[in-house]
């Protein structure tokens, strides 16, 4: 048997940029935000649902990551620990916003700038008329959730991280991550059971 694993081992390139942009080299971090910028959105949309929102989030998140370069030990990859920013941000975000009653939910998709967020292929009318409408009371039922379970649930279920990388992302034990996700999960299901139960 081996030994204990040590942290993620981060690609070789993203461990230079991260030492170079330590050492004050602006290109080599702006070359980070480039290769995570679409991913950081598409987090904070997923969690936030809300295009402007989300993009404050992002920009905001690389902002932080910048200003705390000095205290990055690397003990997590640079994925993991900028996305523990984003899902922090986004969390906040959303408790801000409940507060004061403003909640924007968008339910179409993220799509890169220029892109199309609906497929661009034409579909069967039906098809999708029924998609959206599954759509929409997915986003009515994720919408009810609290925040820390909405994270972990995007993490899960849309991002596709593993319990273990949900962990490091959001900081607590993977207890505490499959506790959020069953009270999600269960959550989800009840929206849908009312939702059919009002068509009969």
């Amino acid at each position: 048997m081996g030994g204990p694993e040590g942290p993620p081992r981060e690609p070789e390139d993203d461990r230079d940029l991260v030492e170079r942009a330590r050492r004050g080299d602006r290109e080599a971090f702006a070359t980070l935000v480039r290769r995570h910028q679409d991913r950081a959105f598409n987090l904070a949309f997923q969690v936030v649902r809300n295009r402007e929102d989300a993009l404050d989030i992002s920009q905001e998140a690389f902002a932080r990551a910048y200003t705390s370069l000095p205290a990055f030990k690397g003990e997590a990859s640079f994925t993991t620990w900028l996305h523990r920013i984003v899902v922090n941000l986004a969390i906040d975000n959303l408790r801000r916003t409940r507060r004061s009653g403003t909640t924007a939910y968008d339910d179409t998709r993220a799509a890169p700038e220029g892109g199309d967020a609906e497929p661009a292929a034409l579909e069967d009318p039906a098809t999708v008329l029924e998609t959206k409408q599954v759509r929409a009371l997915l986003a009515r039922g994720i919408a009810q959730l609290p925040p820390a379970q909405r994270a972990v649930l995007v993490l899960r279920e849309i991002e596709g991280l593993s319990y273990e990388e949900i962990s490091r992302v959001v900081g607590c034990t993977l207890g505490t991550v499959m506790s959020r996700l069953f009270y999600a999960r269960r959550k989800l299901q009840q929206v849908m059971r009312e939702h059919f139960s009002d068509l009969r």
